[in-house]
């Protein structure tokens, strides 16, 4: 089965090459691109069912790890995988049917459509990537496209945001680089499961300067405090499909690379305190960000910062509880965040802007909106059953176990984070649906497809929060998986070739070593 792990991959970029050489036709444009996913889906589904027994690694070209590149599968990545192409499909049905109503009036369809594939192959070649310099490509991929994107329409606001966006994932990159050299130099490999064997025999103090190196460039990419300071200023101007698709899953990729290289790469490492601080002051930054804002893209935009840091708390507790509930609210948080900028864009198409002063009335002229909005924030908020509330009580339950004076001090910044993103969507909500407007909305009609799209996310969210039980087992798993580095290791590397850098083709965990993945495999 491992010849479908590429599929994730090469479907989109190949299709985006179709799209693009058929740029006149947008009918067959629309048609390739939708597809493209559909398929994508369909395989990412296959994956997620498929890894619930053992793991994936297929070696590219027959070159085996850790001399070529490895795709590797296991539950996170898989989990990962499929929620961010159901996702990328929802967002790409809503830009569908605006470029439809729009009848793609200064909209440049040649591009967007292989831009917005080659950005779902960046994002799988991330999750998907055995070893460092092929997620740093996933990243440039997505990136690239992500350039493309953010400065659709040539507006001023949009260049300028566009500018930001560019000049701060370019300082990103340059350290990612820098912090790949600096490990290929110390250990000579750059393969997830080959490092995993070597840097624990470095010298501590190089160990945590090619750490720090590694989080500050995925910290950036994550938005993190104190780096997050580009992204309310990028996100909000961009296009409403465009946003909403940044807002689930860029950020994303880099808390997925944050999880994989600090219980892979650096398990139980002295900077876990560290990554509390920063998760505790990411949280209370970005929600009082969001709390001053009057503009509901802004402080969606805020609202994504600071939930980025319950995710980070999860990892700090270096414990299978604490990453469990943070795989968990990764997955909350792309459909709920991505449903929300979807509802924005429907907001902003009805009433002509986001401005929440600006705005009103709306709860009586399209109430579907309404509710749209309204059970996605409260989602956010963490509102039981939802599986923002399953997520956060993951969490908390993880910190009290430790019951150190720092982990009750985050549950104190998360509680106040919790109640302070309900104020502000609730705000949002009376603002812009129950006021009464200032000035009449231009009131352009809403085509049922891009409703659709975004009821679809929300759908999905409330049936992850029914499905909650079954979902917490699988992120369970994933979370033993992460915390048990000879699972990936095993799956990657054959028995013969534990720190020896040969070639095999071997590549899949045989059934003994999923029974007991704690064995030795050295052959030392």
């Amino acid at each position: 089965m491992n010849w479908i792990v590429p599929l994730p991959v090469l479907v989109p970029l190949f299709s985006a090459g179709a799209a693009l050489a058929l740029g006149r036709h947008p009918r067959i444009s629309r048609a390739i691109a939708l597809s493209a996913l559909t398929i994508s889906l369909g395989i990412a589904i296959l994956l997620l069912v498929v890894v619930d027994s053992s793991a994936l690694a297929l070696d590219v070209g027959s070159w085996a790890a850790p001399v070529g590149i490895t795709l590797v599968v296991d539950r996170f990545s898989a989990l990962m995988l499929t929620i961010s192409i159901a996702v990328t499909l929802a967002v790409l049905v809503y830009s569908t049917a605006q470029g439809v109503a729009d009848e793609d009036e200064g909209a440049p369809v040649a591009v967007f459509y292989p831009t917005f594939l080659v950005l779902s192959a960046g994002v799988s070649n991330a999750f998907l990537t055995g070893d460092l310099f092929n997620l740093y490509v996933g990243f440039e991929i997505l990136l690239a496209a992500s350039f493309v994107l953010i400065t659709l329409g040539g507006s001023r606001d949009r260049i300028r945001s566009g500018t930001i966006y560019v000049v701060v994932s370019l300082v990103s990159s340059v350290l990612f680089l820098l912090a790949i050299a600096l490990i290929y130099a110390a250990v000579g490999t750059v393969s997830f499961a080959h490092l995993a064997e070597r840097l624990a025999d470095l010298d501590p103090s190089l160990r945590t300067v090619l750490h720090l190196t590694l989080l500050a460039a995925f910290g950036i990419k994550a938005a993190v405090f104190p780096l997050s300071a580009w992204l309310p200023d990028s996100y909000p101007t961009a296009p409403a499909p465009v946003t909403a698709v940044f807002a689930g899953l860029l950020t994303k990729v880099g808390v997925y690379a944050i999880i994989r290289t600090e219980t892979l790469l650096f398990p139980g490492d002295d900077l876990n305190t560290l990554l509390a601080w920063v998760a505790l002051a990411t949280m209370l930054v970005g929600i009082l960000g969001a709390v001053a804002q009057n503009d509901l893209k802004r402080m969606l935009s805020f609202t994504l910062v600071s939930h980025i840091g319950f995710m980070i708390w999860g990892i700090s507790t270096n414990t299978p509880e604490g990453l469990s509930a943070a795989v968990f609210y990764v997955v909350h948080h792309i459909t709920v965040q991505t449903s929300l900028f979807l509802v924005a864009g429907l907001v902003e198409r009805y009433g002509g802007t986001t401005s929440l002063i600006r705005l009103g009335s709306l709860a009586t002229a399209i109430p579907f909106v309404a509710v749209l909005y309204l059970v996605p924030a409260l989602n956010l908020a963490g509102i039981p059953p939802f599986t923002g509330f399953i997520g956060k009580v993951g969490l908390l339950q993880a910190a009290a176990s430790g019951a150190s004076a720092l982990d009750y001090t985050l549950i104190a910044g998360a509680l106040i984070t919790s109640i302070l993103t309900l104020y502000a969507v609730v705000k949002a909500w009376n603002m812009a649906f129950w006021q009464k407007a200032e000035e009449p909305m231009p009131a352009t009609s809403l085509p049922l497809p891009m409703i659709g799209a975004a009821t679809s996310l929300v759908v999905l969210a409330m049936g992850l929060s029914i499905a909650g039980g079954r979902v917490i087992n699988y992120t369970d798993d994933a979370a033993a998986n992460l915390s048990n580095p000879n699972y990936y290791i095993n799956a990657v590397l054959p028995d013969g070739l534990r720190g020896q850098g040969q070639s095999s083709d071997t590549t899949e965990t045989t059934p003994q070593e999923e029974e007991n993945p704690e064995a030795d495999h050295d052959g030392d």
